[in-house]
């Protein structure tokens, strides 16, 4: 017989308030999941932030020296004063007194100016260099020798720094680097169509100098080119080598326990470490060269292998297993295995590292100030043995120099090394996204 079905009884208080404590639970957790999230989205901005800040800052300062003040002054080149035999020898020309040029020229355009001091401070208006440019100007074309010319001169530091609006004009004449004079004459100039800006070639094809206008970064990035070529070339075989040797075909002991241990150490050593290291071993000992790129390479060498072991041996841990068992399974042998099969699948990812091992290399300093590269050197290396130095070094020095003109030919060089770095690390993406396989 069918018995009545009986409405279930009204829920208990305790599950109620179970219900309740988990409920309450639940909105505590999506609170702090909400939370973390704007807590991640702060910290993402922040960063965006510091760095957008950061490079603003860098831009702003560095961007003015890509462009340099020019005078344009009416120059006579005196066959009296350049070939007064009229033979047109090259020795002569070369000896040839050009600064008088030069001062004739600006006396040219200001034939009002009297007194020694006057001249003086006219003179400074046009950098040292403008002498060397009648020069090399005339031994390209011995056929100006007695024309008459008007020529772009490149001006003194203190001239561009007041045509770029970095020197206040209203505090007294004693607490800045110009005359009340000169601003007078440069103005005039500005108001005559005398005075431009042009594009700065002397900053990439220049070495240093004590000048700033005449300072330039071809040096330090030869001497870059240099180091990093010697780094890659030593660095990268051995890297790759090491890294296949202690994946593929070393024997799990303690002695490649050992060793592996000792990779990720060097890894987080301080750079200077290697500094000393190169300093004791490559100079002290071998008796290499100080400031030589050689030397250079040698010890971001020893900074980047790490780098480069670790990241090749990650890149063959990535390779699966399948590849290296159906090789073995067609009859190759292990060498064969790792070398066709293995190797190629795992290149793009070492290549990745080493790149950025590379990159890191290429802004490094502190190894390279124990080995001497932080030394005034003014020529342009011409081979890995020649004295020189890398940019990191050489916004080093520049950052240490008084004059407003070297400031902002520091940003400029920090701008290059960047923009270095940043294509560096973007060919390693390229490449990782170019060739990286999905399993």
């Amino acid at each position: 017989m069918n018995q009545p079905i009986s409405p279930s009884p009204a829920p208990s208080a305790p599950n109620r308030d179970i219900k309740t404590i988990v409920n309450a639970g639940l909105k505590r957790r999506r609170a702090a999941e909400r939370r973390f999230r704007w807590y991640g989205l702060i910290a993402i901005s922040l960063g965006l932030a510091f760095v957008v800040l950061m490079f603003a800052n860098i831009i702003g300062k560095g961007y003015p020296a890509f462009w340099q003040t020019y005078i344009q002054v009416p120059i006579k080149f005196d066959a009296a004063v350049l070939d007064p035999d009229g033979k047109r020898d090259p020795q002569t020309l070369a000896n040839a007194d050009y600064a008088a040029l030069v001062r004739t020229g600006m006396r040219q355009l200001f034939p009002s100016v009297q007194g020694r001091l006057e001249l003086r401070a006219l003179y400074g208006l046009v950098s040292s260099d403008a002498a060397y440019e009648l020069q090399r100007r005339v031994l390209q074309t011995p056929a100006l020798v007695g024309a008459e010319q008007d020529i772009w001169l490149l001006a003194s530091a203190t001239v561009d720094t007041l045509v770029k609006g970095n020197i206040d004009r209203t505090i007294d004449e004693t607490e800045r680097p110009i005359k009340d004079n000169q601003i007078e004459w440069v103005d005039k100039l500005q108001a005559a169509g005398k005075i431009e800006k042009q594009f700065n070639t002397v900053l990439f094809t220049s070495g240093d100098s004590r000048e700033p206008e005449q300072a330039g970064i071809r040096g330090a990035l030869m001497g870059s080119f240099y180091t990093l070529l010697v780094t890659f070339l030593l660095s990268f075989p051995i890297g790759v080598a090491t890294a296949v040797y202690l994946e593929e075909f070393a024997p799990k002991n303690r002695w490649t326990d050992l060793i592996e241990v000792n990779i990720n150490n060097l890894a987080a050593v301080p750079s200077i470490v290697f500094g000393l290291l190169g300093l004791a071993v490559f100079i002290n000992f071998f008796g290499l060269p100080r400031s030589a790129p050689l030397v250079g390479g040698l010890v971001l060498s020893l900074m980047t292998l790490p780098v480069i072991i670790i990241a090749g041996r990650a890149a063959l841990t990535s390779v699966p297993p399948s590849i290296r068992e159906a090789a073995l399974g067609m009859g190759a042998s292990k060498l064969q295995m790792v070398g066709h099969h293995v190797l190629p699948l795992a290149m793009p990812g070492m290549l990745t590292g080493s790149i950025i091992g590379m990159a890191r290399a290429l802004g490094e300093s502190a190894p390279l100030l124990m080995i001497g590269m932080v030394a005034f050197i003014v020529d342009v290396p011409k081979s890995f043995m020649d004295p020189s130095t890398v940019l990191p070094v050489q916004i080093y020095l520049w950052s240490d120099l008084p004059e407003r003109a070297f400031v902002e030919r520091t940003s400029a060089a920090i701008m290059v090394l960047l923009a270095f770095m940043i294509l560096m690390n973007g060919l390693a993406i390229l490449l990782r996204k170019r060739f990286e396989r999905r399993w």
